[in-house]
């Protein structure tokens, strides 16, 4: 019998995407986060999700490319593929500013991505992009216009979609039967090792585990059949998989590790999920407590990076613009709105002042790259304050 066991609440929460023009709004929407398991398909999800239309929209602020991290992520990748499959078609499912699909502009090319604002983007660039939501009526429609393609690929995307057998079943639909399908999300192992609780959010309606891509895509034809573990987002898995009916291509031995590995840790066990619960609850009193600590002192403390995953640790933890001065940003649809939630300043990003000796790493994922660049404020004494694994001053 079919479990859906509730086991963490992080409250009220916006829409992360919405990027506030006044500090004080007269109308807000929010939903209650609160996160299940499925004791069937092992999947780890949003107890309600929030409506596609307010979440991907025409003022949809991320931007893929806004990151060098993930621009040379994309480009590598995008060789790889070249190199190793050849295709002559390619299809994305999230192509957002075109940051990865540009890359094949010799062959056939294909973007899905519902936000119009991004899909205009991807046009201009003569690459052919359906500004819809992918669904099965949408394959058919792409099939009966481009035919079926070598490669599909879809990066932290497929989490999003809330129907999931519809969204894995157009794959297959859309894919040749040599074809292979690429997802890439973020990992479920590393968010329970990381207590990166902030992976959870209204876009993110899954986060997966290998064992639940595994159960949910053999009721609908496809196979995995290679995994790379990858540092971007705190932590994900990049899945190859190909159709059930093609024997061609074999399964390399580091699935069944995975999955080894996934059994050990638990993942599909309720009990670790309560302990990671417990965790959270454990890492939102710290995060408040070092807040309310230098405060006291009259410390001004600012925001590094408005990203979304930092909406949820705001809003979870109450961190609103009496504790945050501003967040610092670079992504132009942001500067000069609000935080979600709690409606914090965005200012543009030149550099952090040399007033401030604390800084909120909202953007913890991009740790590196940050540090890098951000040596002079480090060299000067200055902290960065992080909530990943455990609340510390860096």
């Amino acid at each position: 019998m079919t479990k859906k066991i509730n086991f963490l609440n992080l409250g009220k929460h916006p829409i992360t995407n919405n990027f506030l023009k006044l500090k004080n709004p007269k109308k807000e929407f929010f939903y209650n986060l609160q996160l299940i398991f499925n004791s069937e398909t092992k999947l780890v999800s949003l107890k309600k999700f929030v409506s596609p239309k307010r979440m991907f929209n025409d003022k949809y602020a991320h931007r893929a490319s806004a990151s060098k991290t993930m621009c040379l992520a994309y480009s590598k990748l995008a060789k790889s593929i070249k190199k190793k499959y050849k295709p002559k078609s390619i299809l994305e499912i999230g192509s957002n500013d075109g940051v990865f699909i540009r890359h094949f502009m010799k062959i056939n090319k294909v973007g899905v991505e519902p936000c119009k604002n991004l899909a205009r983007i991807t046009n201009k660039m003569r690459i052919k992009t359906y500004d819809e939501f992918w669904t099965m009526k949408l394959s058919k429609k792409i099939v009966k216009q481009n035919k079926f393609f070598d490669v599909i690929y879809s990066a932290n995307t497929i989490s999003h979609i809330h129907n999931l057998y519809e969204a894995f079943k157009a794959v297959n639909n859309t894919l040749n039967d040599d074809g292979i399908f690429i997802l890439e999300d973020p990992s479920l192992a590393e968010v329970l090792k990381n207590r990166s609780y902030d992976q959870f959010y209204d876009e993110h309606a899954y986060v997966f585990s290998i064992t639940a891509l595994k159960n949910i895509t053999k009721k609908v034809g496809l196979q995995i059949f290679n995994i790379e573990k990858l540092k971007t987002h705190g932590g994900s898995n990049r899945v190859y998989f190909k159709k059930c009916s093609n024997t061609k291509i074999k399964i390399l031995n580091n699935v069944s590790k995975h999955l080894k590995k996934e059994k050990k840790i638990g993942i599909h066990k309720i009990e670790v999920y309560k302990k990671f619960s417990k965790n959270v609850r454990r890492s939102k009193r710290k995060l408040v407590e070092i807040f309310k600590k230098l405060k006291k002192r009259g410390e001004p403390i600012i925001g590094y990076g408005a990203t979304y995953k930092s909406s949820t640790v705001l809003n979870y933890c109450g961190l609103n613009h009496k504790f945050i001065d501003y967040f610092l940003d670079t992504t132009p649809t942001k500067v000069g709105k609000f935080t979600p939630g709690t409606h914090i300043p965005i200012l543009k990003y030149n550099g952090i002042p040399d007033n401030i000796c604390f800084a909120f790493l909202g953007a913890w994922n991009f740790k590196e790259e940050i540090f890098k660049k951000e040596k002079e404020f480090i060299k000067r004494g200055g902290k960065f304050i992080s909530h990943v694994p455990y609340p510390k001053i860096l």
